[in-house]
């Protein structure tokens, strides 16, 4: 039987040895590396490469959004399984929107962090019950969240993503080859369809749905 390889990642040293003490056990997994930050997770991944990441989110240096977008990037083949204390909805709904394999909170039991590893390895998705719940919960929202990112076009994304890096409507209108009074045009149609106030709701969304790099 092929051994699981493991990568375990988390900056509080007491969780990240339990883990280890729970996994090293099972004669079906290997652990590879463990890391306290992103950056020690790139590191073994160049080393290296594994099957599975089990990720934390909040982590200096390099967080775990910033290590998933860095594997899927990179790293296709390898998995991603988040094992966090947060189940706010709209990083749930971001860590989905980048393909991340699985979602655990930290209260959960070793037989569902085993089934959640062995149903990733066999090339499924696990969600946590509190997970798969929030994201019934907020299905409408979520899907008309979803909806807006699609009805943007192509050239307000754009403009979208320029507003986002601070240039200014002049410096928009130079780099599309627009004139200012249309860039300010698309401004209003953003505003609109995103239904933000202001810049600052352009720059937030524009964040929070990854279209900045």
């Amino acid at each position: 039987m092929k051994k699981i390889k493991l990568i375990i990642a988390d900056d509080h040293t007491m969780f990240l040895e339990g883990i280890v003490s729970l996994l090293e056990i099972e004669e079906h997994i290997t652990i590879i590396g463990k890391a306290i930050n992103g950056n020690e997770v790139q590191d073994l991944l160049k080393k290296s490469l594994t099957d599975i990441v089990l990720l934390d989110i909040s982590m200096p240096e390099m967080d775990g959004i910033e290590v998933t977008k860095l594997i899927k990037n990179t790293y296709p083949s390898v998995k991603v399984l988040i094992i966090s204390t947060h189940s706010n909805v709209q990083m749930i709904a971001k860590l989905i929107r980048m393909n991340v394999d699985g979602y655990l909170l930290k209260n959960a039991e070793k037989e569902e962090l085993l089934l959640a590893i062995n149903t990733i390895q066999n090339g499924g998705r696990y969600f946590c019950e509190e997970v798969n719940r929030k994201n019934e919960d907020n299905t409408y929202k979520l899907k008309n969240e979803i909806l807006q990112i699609t009805e943007l076009s192509n050239r307000e994304k754009e403009i979208l993503i320029l507003i986002a890096q601070e240039f200014t409507g002049n410096e928009i209108a130079d780099k599309v080859n627009l004139s200012l009074n249309t860039i300010n045009t698309h401004r209003r149609n953003l505003l609109s369809k995103i239904n933000v106030k202001n810049t600052a709701g352009l720059v937030k969304y524009a964040i929070e749905y990854g279209l900045l790099d």
